[in-house]
């Protein structure tokens, strides 16, 4: 039937279907041929409807939604950004919201109400179910950001006691209520988390043999309080499909799945990224927050360096006598702090990409900032050399050029050395490295680069 519908495409990657598709659908309903648009979502997976319509202008994306059977909106609805699902909300009439709301598993139901007004969470509240209210009562009761806020509390537990055949009776009844039936868990009488078990081991198992024979009883589990990226960082190292969750009191209370986690991993990445940057996003969609308040996160790290590299501009004018002596000194400045810049930034990236996988915990401090240094030296030599050569080329003065190129040498070391060394301390001192090394590295770089290299060719020049 896909074949059919883009039989100019032979096989499109996602991102071309998903393109396709929304173009379509957004001619379609121009044109108010609504039972087209229908027919044509049809064969869609439900995540690739949910980017379609994210792509529309907002006036249609209540129309695109509506076309949607019950069963395939409750799925859709998940897969769509946060902001999205609270437009759609305001679009619908409050049956509706809540026929979806109610559907959705707890722990996506929970990430949603995070997003919406609390008054609004309020009211869809009260209107739930008495099961899914206290579900999602559960799981709202829980810090952001851990463990107990990331799970669902649909899972299928078993007593050691069952046999293989009660265990698979238990399965069958319970499987349409749960989230994943790969991984089983075995509880006692109090529901303390006991031991593990796989499907695989369960369908291979006799049916007269108990669970407590074939179970794992070595379980990995986090608590509710669990940062959610040592979560992830778990379920990674481990290759899990779930991980239990236990409270105080070791009793079993939830799971955290795979989808979860990789929606986590993908959250942490940003972050980390729009802090390199010096951005601080606050959790929200970039691209789709207000332009004030954009400009507001982003002039605080600014002011700082603006501040900060002030201190050059003092270095610069105490040695004012020796650049009107020799004016191509100048010249070579903003090349010597920007390749100083551009070498720092790549020591501290790898050292707080280290630091948050947690790839460098276990080796020396000394160590990694030994080997960065030893990486900046290299780097300077053979960056020295060529901007020596480029130098007397350029300004035809041997004394010049040989001052460019044994600076460039020294700022690079000191650079590799401050960008790996800068994390560790913030780090150590309770600081977000991400966050705080960028201002200091190039603050650190400018200020001794300018310094070194006006005292560099002070000597080699005899001024």
């Amino acid at each position: 039937m896909t074949e059919n519908r883009f039989p100019s495409l032979g096989r499109p990657n996602r991102q071309e279907l998903v393109e396709l598709v929304r173009s379509q659908l957004q001619t379609l309903l121009q044109q108010e041929n609504l039972q087209g648009a229908k027919a044509l979502l049809v064969p869609v997976q439900p995540a690739d409807i949910a980017q379609a319509i994210e792509g529309l202008p907002e006036a249609m994306q209540a129309i695109a939604f509506r076309l949607l059977s019950k069963q395939e909106a409750i799925e859709v609805y998940e897969y769509l950004d946060p902001s999205v699902q609270q437009s759609l909300i305001a679009e619908f009439k409050h049956q509706d919201v809540l026929d979806i709301v109610d559907q959705m598993p707890p722990d996506d139901r929970a990430r949603l109400f995070d997003e919406l007004p609390a008054k609004v969470v309020r009211r869809l509240l009260q209107q739930l179910s008495p099961e899914e209210r206290q579900a999602t009562a559960l799981l709202l009761g829980y810090k952001v950001g851990t463990a107990g806020r990331l799970m669902t509390p649909e899972y299928i537990s078993l007593k050691e006691s069952m046999t293989i055949a009660q265990a698979l009776e238990r399965i069958r009844s319970l499987a349409n209520a749960t989230e994943i039936i790969y991984y089983l868990y075995v509880t006692d009488g109090h529901r303390h988390l006991t031991g593990t078990l796989s499907l695989r081991d369960l369908v291979m198992a006799q049916p007269e043999q108990t669970v407590s024979e074939i179970m794992t009883r070595e379980a990995v589990f986090v608590h509710t309080d669990t940062d959610q990226e040592e979560v992830a960082q778990i379920i990674q190292h481990y290759d899990f499909v779930a991980l239990p969750v236990v409270d105080t009191e070791q009793r079993l209370v939830g799971i955290v799945t795979v989808d979860d986690v990789i929606d986590v991993l993908q959250q942490e990445a940003t972050e980390d990224i729009y802090t390199l940057g010096g951005v601080q996003a606050g959790g929200d969609n970039y691209f789709q927050t207000n332009l004030v308040v954009v400009a507001r996160k982003r002039v605080v790290w600014l002011l700082v360096l603006l501040v900060t590299n002030t201190a050059t501009a003092v270095v610069i004018q105490n040695q004012e006598a020796i650049l009107e002596q020799v004016v191509a000194l100048t010249f070579f400045i903003p090349l010597l702090i920007d390749a100083g810049g551009n070498v720092g930034a790549q020591s501290s990236t790898v050292v707080i990409r280290g630091l948050s996988t947690q790839e460098i915990r276990s080796k020396r401090v000394v160590g990694v900032i030994g080997r960065e240094a030893i990486a900046g030296a290299i780097l300077g030599l053979m960056l020295g050399t060529v901007v020596t050569v480029w130098a007397y080329f350029l300004q035809g003065n041997w004394g010049v050029a040989l001052s460019v190129g044994i600076s460039l040498f020294a700022i690079s070391v000191l650079a590799s050395v401050s960008g790996s060394a800068l994390p560790f301390l913030f780090r150590r001192l309770g600081l977000d490295p991400a966050l705080m090394s960028a201002p200091f590295i190039t603050t650190a770089v400018d200020v001794l680069g300018v310094f070194i290299y006006l005292s560099v060719a002070r000597l080699i020049l005899q001024l």
